[in-house]
């Protein structure tokens, strides 16, 4: 379904997020987050000067060494562009997340060792939510692509998270029959 036609309107700040996930010659795989925020006009700045309109208010990249257990081998991060000169000393903090898995009580993980003034809150909110889920769509579907032709040995993590993977939907019978719960037609 499409949205609506949006009323009269003019553009004022984009944010992107891009998430890239890579698998190493080493078995490793690496996952990095890059955020811009940029305005469509130019304002002032006390620490930058001035900040003219295209140009990144803030603009952070993280990367994260995982392994096939979603355990973080090595993690980093740079401040490329901030409002303010301080913001950078909030990227090596990033480093302490080696050792944590991505997997249940992630969130709570990630804000004990970048919450509040630890780190940067656009570095933090990338690693809590787009570079995790950026970890599954990287590393999953690779797993899942070289155990098709074996039968799952234990419950999809997958069911019940989302509509198309409600244990009652079609493509929960379609796909795993043995945990569809739906009423059979």
């Amino acid at each position: 379904m499409a949205l609506s036609r949006p009323a009269p309107r003019r553009h004022i700040h984009t944010r992107k997020i891009t998430c890239e996930g890579f698998q190493r010659d080493d078995g490793l795989w690496d996952i990095e987050a890059t955020i811009t925020d940029r305005k469509t006009y130019s304002f002032e700045n006390i620490d930058r000067g001035g900040i003219a309109a295209g140009e990144p208010i803030h603009h952070m990249i993280v990367r994260i060494t995982i392994d096939d257990s979603m355990e973080i081998i090595a993690a980093e991060a740079e401040t490329v562009g901030s409002p303010f000169g301080i913001c950078v000393g909030g990227a090596p903090a990033v480093a302490g997340l080696k050792g944590l898995k991505i997997g249940p009580g992630w969130r709570k993980a990630v804000h004990g060792v970048l919450g509040r003034t630890k780190s940067c809150t656009h570095i933090r909110d990338m690693v809590m939510g787009p570079l995790a889920q950026a970890a599954y769509q990287t590393i999953i579907p690779m797993r899942n692509r070289e155990n098709a032709s074996k039968p799952p040995t234990r419950k999809p993590a997958v069911l019940g998270t989302c509509v198309a993977y409600d244990p009652a939907s079609h493509i929960v019978k379609r796909m795993w029959p043995q945990y569809y719960t739906g009423v059979e037609e």
